[in-house]
């Protein structure tokens, strides 16, 4: 064996090895690629199943209509009132739960404070219609509210010009209105 078998032995290895780290790479931001899309995919979703579910049930009391459904209708904000001890009034921390929009975070606040329920939020729109169909802005003449959540992960991986966010939109009845 000579010294120059050698040498081209060593750089036919390293052509080699540099191919297969190159690949390897690669393939991780793939994977953290698909990893990181489908989570924000399935956060925004468990997010907007939960704040639809609340907004079904918003103004539920002991009677037909006895608690005013929403109390604050804004565009990136939500207060819905519910009657969990049946008294016909809201009074209790617990008996108002508001959804917003903080910065990234899509925040619940049921009466401990706004908890983050979603991070990595680029934008919360809620649109708010009456009975006919019209937009409104009164909280007492709401009837459906259309919500979209646009959402990009916590984790960004650059890959190109790629985008991993996901948009979500939903349309919720109020039930007990």
């Amino acid at each position: 064996m000579t010294l120059a078998d050698l040498l081209v032995s060593t750089a036919v290895l390293g052509l080699t090895l540099g191919a297969t780290l190159t690949t390897l790479e690669q393939g991780q931001r793939a994977w953290a690629f698909g990893a990181a899309r489908v989570e924000t995919q399935q956060s925004a979703r468990a997010a907007l199943a939960w704040m639809s579910a609340e907004l079904r049930t918003a103004g539920q009391g002991p009677g037909p209509r006895q608690v005013t459904a929403l109390s604050a209708v804004e565009p990136t904000r939500v207060a819905l009132q519910i009657d969990r001890d049946h008294d016909d009034a809201i009074t209790g921390a617990t008996e108002t739960i508001t959804w917003r929009l903080a910065g990234d975070i899509l925040r619940r606040d049921a009466g401990g404070g706004a908890q983050p329920v979603i991070n990595g939020v680029r934008a919360l729109t809620l649109a708010y219609f009456d009975a006919a169909g019209a937009p409104t802005a009164e909280p007492a003449a709401v009837r459906r509210i259309s919500i979209t959540v646009v959402t990009r992960p916590d984790h960004a991986v650059a890959l190109g010009t790629r985008d991993l966010g996901a948009v979500f939109t939903t349309d919720v009845q109020l039930r007990n209105h």
